[in-house]
């Protein structure tokens, strides 16, 4: 799974009120022909971004080639349970990459544009964000 080699802090806040908004960066087709665009915004974990690549790979029986354009690099937290208030933060538990609205999650490239979209709709499955399929060469 992906995680980051060495952070700079052992723990971070959430900061959930900045995902509010588009996206700034990562909105264009960078590398593929065929993307997977996200319209909500959310917390993905390095799990979901890992069943969701694998769920294309598979589909695709690795013929065409896929560009993870997020990184889970943010550290979540949770307490143990039945854990009284109080006592400090909880332990870190997964990472998890922080998206907005009209982000770009994944690229695809070398595959018909068919293959690509039920690619796509399976890997939908695997992400909490509501997303949609998008074409380089419709785009205007």
């Amino acid at each position: 799974m992906l995680q980051p080699k060495k952070t700079k802090h052992r723990k971070q806040f959430r900061n959930r009120g900045s995902l509010r908004g588009p996206a700034q960066r990562g909105t264009k087709m960078a590398f593929g022909t065929f993307g997977l665009k996200a319209i909500s915004a959310g917390e993905i974990s390095a799990r979901q971004i890992e069943a969701a690549r694998k769920a294309m790979a598979r589909f695709t029986k690795k013929g065409g080639k896929i560009w993870i354009r997020i990184f889970p690099d943010k550290i979540i937290t949770k307490k143990a349970a039945e854990v009284p208030m109080g006592a400090g933060k909880g332990t870190p538990e997964f990472f998890c990459a922080e998206v907005q609205a009209g982000k770009i999650i994944f690229e695809l490239e070398g595959i018909t544009e068919a293959e690509a979209k039920e690619a796509i709709y399976l890997a939908t499955q695997k992400l909490p964000v509501k997303c949609k399929f998008i074409n380089k060469n419709k785009l205007i």
